[in-house]
């Protein structure tokens, strides 16, 4: 029985990825509209290459409301020149650009969640094709995909990099590596979930070492954030042997690194009503299992008792929910707990 070919993703660019030099230019997505019959999205792209050497895609805005590492990865999209790497660097900021230009965490075109849509579909929705191209067209194309995220409009993050384990040891080491030179005050390590719909899983499906940042949150601009997405990706890129150590664009030494981890679903915390929400413990506060998390308060019924929330484990409050009101079933905020690596 003869193998199956995939079928070629409709996005195209006018750049070439395997010319040396530096192109920008863009990724074209065909999106046919009333106020444009023969329209495309035109997702920004830069490649830099110098001849042979490693192939690394920098990559951010798979939510559009995460702007860290969008806002990193637009400089180091100006300050990178070709003849000061060798190897390869592709380079996507805001890879959701509907999502980006509307600050908003799903397309406003299709209302999907880019990383829920993987392995994406050629011929189905906008977000549906963002997937498919990354998986079939992009993904293959590199050994290390960075990936960077942070908290949008409905999380507040204590900024760190991060690595999905995927269950392949191999992937993992080279994962775990470069997690170590990206440098991030904290790094975590999230245990394997067999996901199959989201950016880890094509990389797992296509033998790429990945990993990326959760860099900040509440929709607005973190500062360490954007500070840590900066350097860190500069840090890889000379890791990776794509920077010379006496680059200009070296950046400082990493600071001492706090290896945790998210070890199981009890790290996360759920709201069990709706109302508001008022936490009793700050972000990156050290919690007990069995201590009390916040209350929902219920402001159309105040002289109804509040409902209170408890941590299931113990450790570091690493994320938590930034709005005020919640509904049954929100993410209010999850921890993390030291690991020795």
């Amino acid at each position: 029985m003869a193998t199956a070919i995939a079928e070629k993703s409709r996005i195209w660019t006018e750049l070439d990825f395997d010319k040396n030099g530096k192109q920008t230019g863009y990724l074209h997505l065909p999106h046919s509209v009333t106020r444009s019959a023969y329209g495309t999205i035109a997702i920004p792209l830069a490649i830099i290459k110098n001849g042979k050497g490693p192939s690394t895609m920098l990559m951010a805005g798979n939510h559009g409301d995460e702007y860290e590492g969008q806002i990193a990865l637009c400089r180091i999209m100006r300050e990178l020149k070709a003849e000061e790497i060798k190897g390869r660097v592709i380079i996507v900021p805001a890879i959701n650009l509907p999502a980006a230009m509307a600050g908003l965490r799903v397309s406003p075109i299709d209302d999907l969640n880019l990383n829920r849509c993987f392995p994406g579909n050629p011929n189905g929705r906008p977000t549906e094709q963002i997937a498919y191209h990354i998986e079939t067209e992009l993904a293959p194309m590199v050994e290390v995909w960075v990936d960077l995220h942070s908290g949008g409009g409905s999380l507040d993050y204590m900024p760190y990099a991060q690595v999905i384990t995927s269950g392949d040891a191999k992937l993992d080491k080279k994962a775990l590596d470069c997690l170590a030179a990206f440098g991030s005050p904290n790094s975590v390590i999230q245990k394997f979930n067999g996901e199959t719909t989201m950016a880890n899983s094509a990389a797992r499906r296509n033998k790429t070492v990945y990993f990326g940042t959760e860099a900040g949150g509440c929709a607005t601009v973190n500062i360490d954030g954007v500070k840590l997405a900066y350097e860190g990706t500069l840090r890889i890129l000379s890791y990776l042997g794509h920077l010379p150590k006496d680059s200009r664009l070296a950046p400082p030494p990493a600071p001492k690194t706090r290896w945790v981890e998210i070890a199981s679903r009890d790290y996360y915390v759920y709201a069990s009503q709706a109302g508001l929400f008022e936490p009793k413990v700050k972000l990156g506060d050290n919690v007990r299992k069995g201590q009390l998390y916040g209350l929902i308060h219920f402001v159309d019924d105040p002289m109804r008792e509040p409902a209170e929330v408890y941590f299931k484990a113990t450790g570091i409050l690493s994320c938590k929910r930034h709005p005020g009101r919640c509904e049954r079933g929100d993410c209010l905020g999850h921890l993390v707990s030291e690991v020795k690596r």
